[in-house]
């Protein structure tokens, strides 16, 4: 009987697990493009068949193609966990932030148990192939054959990259995706898992450049607005010439720096300049928060901050890398682009003058920083050194000898109760706090804090499923946090000098979305609105102020700066000070976005506009290269270390 062709074992092999795979992640096999996907796997399937074929041997070949497959089941099956449940996607630079999942190494092995049955369909075609191998031709490939498959494969390969050349000038085309744009989301979606591996194994060997776009607008897109006659307000810059420095500068990279600052004029100071000058400022990284949780009833601390000071009704907390992602974005105003730049942060070694406890400490702040879990984990004891907090206590470096650190999640009641006279009698302080009670997992079991207000919750007669019911539940100690932070103020006499600022590093990404809808108050999709959220800002004294531009977690620097009169340059955050009159932009993990004028989708491309605007012809062109600008320019501030040079 002939025997069935290696090429063939491989080239189905890879589109089932690639149709497999579209079909758990996005409930549709044929969602995503399909051409990019076929057209890489046949040069593949041709050069793995050489690699395969190497030995006379067919024992040693079969040996090698086990190999082969067995890292794609594995690779398959751990992008499969990873987006499932951590809502991001696997790349090499994945590994510099590896720790977020050895960290958590229990509930990793659970959510895996949990997808078992889906990650044995990636091993069906290695346990079937093994199975029936005697029917599989493993012999080497004939002398006379060989020249021949060499040819093919380079025609193949050809074809892909002729293939990547259709509708090459649209954004996010498939030949921007390959070569401008350095982005794991679009390229899973666009690609499939075996070609962005491949683009990623080629960037990481050869090195790649985002590319930086001139951008042709007209005024209405420029924001250029007239401000009222009476008032004259000037840019949140400082004096740096970017033109001088672009002139002098020999490294490109660092002059189309320098270039695309000096053509960026910044935004201006508005009524809110000053409005908490001198006052306190408290600030929380709320894990997990998200406004499904907030409720009168419930979360009645909550409530009155985010519906009694400032009222960010469109406000966004982009889902990038989880928490590290999250608490990136709100420390430094920049996009979480990659992995990659996440690592460099994370390692202390950049340079942050801009930091939020550098500048309080430039105005005689005394600066603080709390987190009631490990002080290392992601490094956390060394990035918010650069950011300048000399202060830094948490799990490992002496907060456990204040507070039981041994449940899972902790309580942030407790955390605030037993450091709150660390600050409280300074004349001016800014403190930071990384709340941990609202981390998942999401079940009466799992998680300390829910259990603890379950009582609670129960009263309040909701019928929410285990999973929403015990998230709101876990939120609840974050609500009596802050209810406890608020009396300590109060009887301290420093509640009306005091600003209470908190915004969550991503929404709970353990619910799924119909769990994350059973309790929202209009129904969700799973790229834009699931992040919406809130912002808090917040001071006893104020008037509710509602505020519609859209914001996201890198415009918490520039607004926070901008409200205390704190002098910085708005022109090298990527985020904008949301009470300025600049149009508002959130940016997503795969680069869709909303602005005050709608939504874009990037895996349809499809712009929505809000109702009753209307957009100009470029409008959208002109946003998705705002966009593609802004997110390369937060990766190479990072990567050369930008402000180092600068400032």
């Amino acid at each position: 009987m002939k025997k069935i062709k290696l090429f063939y074992i491989y080239l189905l092999s890879f589109i089932y697990m690639e149709f497999i795979y579209k079909f758990f992640i996005y409930k549709d096999i044929f969602r995503l493009s399909i051409i990019n996907m076929l057209l890489f796997i046949l040069p593949l399937s041709i050069f793995l068949v050489i690699i395969t074929k190497l030995f006379k041997s067919s024992k040693k070949n079969f040996i090698i193609y086990i190999i082969i497959m067995l890292f794609f089941s594995i690779w398959f099956s751990a992008e499969y966990v990873c987006k499932d449940y951590f809502d991001f996607y696997i790349s090499l630079s994945t590994f510099q932030v590896a720790d977020q999942l050895t960290d958590f190494f229990s509930k990793v092995v659970i959510e895996t148990l949990r997808r078992l049955p889906g990650i044995i369909l990636f091993f069906l075609p290695l346990i079937i192939s093994i199975i029936f191998h005697k029917k599989i031709n493993f012999d080497k490939i004939k002398s006379k054959k060989i020249l021949l498959t060499i040819v093919l494969f380079i025609v193949t390969s050809g074809i892909y990259l002729l293939g990547l050349n259709i509708e090459k000038d649209k954004s996010y085309s498939s030949y921007s995706l390959y070569y401008n744009v350095n982005n794991v989301s679009l390229n899973m979606e666009n690609f499939g898992i075996t070609n962005t591996l491949y683009i990623d194994i080629k960037r990481a060997v050869f090195g790649f450049e985002d590319k930086i776009i001139v951008i042709n607008t007209d005024e209405e897109d420029n924001k250029k607005e007239e401000e009222p006659k009476e008032i004259v307000y000037e840019y949140n810059n400082l004096d740096i010439d970017f033109a001088s420095l672009s002139e002098n500068e020999s490294n490109k990279k660092i002059k189309n720096m320098h270039e695309y600052f000096n053509n960026n004029p910044g935004t201006k100071q508005n009524e809110y300049t000053g409005m908490f000058k001198d006052k306190n400022l408290i600030l929380f990284m709320a894990e997990s928060f998200n406004e499904i949780a907030v409720s009168e009833e419930l979360t009645p601390t909550l409530y009155k901050l985010i519906n009694g000071g400032f009222v960010f009704e469109n406000f966004y907390t982009p889902t990038i890398y989880s928490t590290i992602g999250g608490e990136f974005q709100e420390l430094t105003g920049l996009y979480a682009e990659s992995t990659g730049i996440l690592s460099k942060f994370r390692s202390g070694n950049i340079y942050f003058p801009q930091g939020i406890a550098n500048k309080f400490k430039e105005i005689d702040y005394k600066a603080y920083a709390y987190h009631n879990n490990y002080a290392s984990f992601q490094d956390r004891n060394k990035y918010l050194k650069s950011m300048g907090f000399d202060y830094f206590l948490a799990r490992g470096n002496g907060l456990e000898k204040r507070m039981n650190l041994n449940e899972w999640p902790e309580s942030d009641s407790e955390m605030i109760k037993v450091t709150v006279d660390d600050y409280i009698n300074d004349d001016k302080f800014m403190v930071f706090y990384a709340s941990v009670s609202g981390h998942s997992g999401y079940s009466w079991a799992a998680n300390a804090q829910a259990r603890k207000h379950k009582e609670e919750y129960l009263a309040a007669g909701l019928n929410y499923s285990e999973g929403p019911a015990s998230y709101i539940a876990a939120q609840m100690e974050l609500d009596r946090a802050l209810e406890v932070l608020i009396e300590k103020l109060d009887e301290a006499g420093k509640l009306q000098d005091t600003v209470i600022a908190l915004v969550g590093d991503h929404y709970p990404y353990e619910l799924t979305v119909d769990e994350v809808n059973e309790v929202a108050s209009y129904k969700k999709d799973s790229v834009v609105e699931i992040n919406h959220s809130n912002f808090i800002l917040w001071n006893s004294e104020m008037d509710p102020i509602k505020i519609t531009k859209v914001g996201s977690q890198i415009d918490v620097m520039p607004t926070i700066y901008n409200a205390f009169g704190i002098s910085y340059d708005s022109r090298l955050f990527i985020g904008n000070d949301i009470l300025s009159t600049t149009d508002g932009l959130a940016i997503f993990g795969n680069q869709s976005w909303v602005s005050d004028k709608g939504t874009y989708f990037v895996s349809n491309k499809k712009f929505v506009p809000r109702d009753g605007v209307e957009v100009s012809d470029d409008y959208v062109t002109n946003m998705i290269n705002i966009v593609k600008n802004r997110v390369t320019m937060s990766k190479m501030i990072i990567e050369n270390n930008y402000y180092k040079k600068v400032l």
